[in-house]
């Protein structure tokens, strides 16, 4: 029996310590309503001239304030291959680009693996879809490149921000059925070579807990995906 308390009290600490992490990296992204400044005054110079490093020297706040300043892309704009980058803020944010690096690609760790990228197809005014890049390290050494977990794509309004506006939406729930069934992306444009972007789980606290991203162009031709 004591040892069944032992268990107990251990499993309570784990989950109180992850509710905690959750709880903090919730507050860390600060307000989901935009606080009036502009994209160059949160970035500190012409947004036009901005790089992804630019936004990675954020704080977490300061990155989700971006998205809110940001403008939503035209729906015929987002097509090809795009380059990524998860940025790093936030409490949570190493755990972040760890599940998104070695979970993502296919549900179960791997630990020589990349993200490397998004991939979008409009086929209608307002309708398409895409797919995610990953690249894989081979034992002997070659490197894989994999192209999966497919996303729809539309413009409408956000769910992260209260600013009721719109974002370009990734939804995964059509095509996966593990735990990126839930997951859903946001798109939102700095310049033509630089999207801020921020996506969520149910698992992880759904759109109050959003974790930011880059897509960094110009693109490359859309080739497809594998599966």
């Amino acid at each position: 029996m004591k040892v069944f308390h032992k268990v107990i009290f251990v499993a309570a600490g784990v989950l109180l310590s992850n509710l905690t992490g959750l709880l903090i990296n919730i507050l860390q992204a600060g307000s989901r309503r935009p606080d009036g400044r502009t994209m160059a005054q949160i970035l500190g110079k012409d947004p036009r001239q901005a790089t992804w490093e630019d936004v990675e020297r954020l704080s977490r706040r300061d990155t989700m304030q971006l998205f809110y300043a940001a403008e939503v892309p035209e729906f015929q704009e987002m097509k090809g291959e795009y380059q990524a980058r998860v940025l790093s803020g936030g409490l949570l944010g190493r755990p972040t680009a760890l599940f998104t690096h070695h979970v993502f690609p296919s549900g179960r760790p791997i630990l020589k693996a990349s993200w490397e990228g998004k991939a979008f197809n409009p086929e209608g005014r307002n309708r398409g879809w895409g797919y995610n890049i990953f690249n894989v390290r081979r034992p002997d050494g070659t490197t894989q490149t994999l192209r999966r977990r497919r996303m729809n794509n539309w413009v409408g309004p956000t769910t992260i921000g209260k600013d009721g506006r719109d974002a370009y939406h990734l939804d995964y729930g059509p095509y996966n059925d593990d735990v990126v069934h839930s997951m859903h992306d946001e798109v939102r444009r700095v310049n033509e070579r630089l999207y801020i972007c921020a996506g969520y789980m149910s698992l992880g606290g759904g759109p109050l807990n959003p974790g930011p991203f880059v897509l960094i162009g110009p693109p490359r031709e859309w080739v497809g995906p594998d599966e």
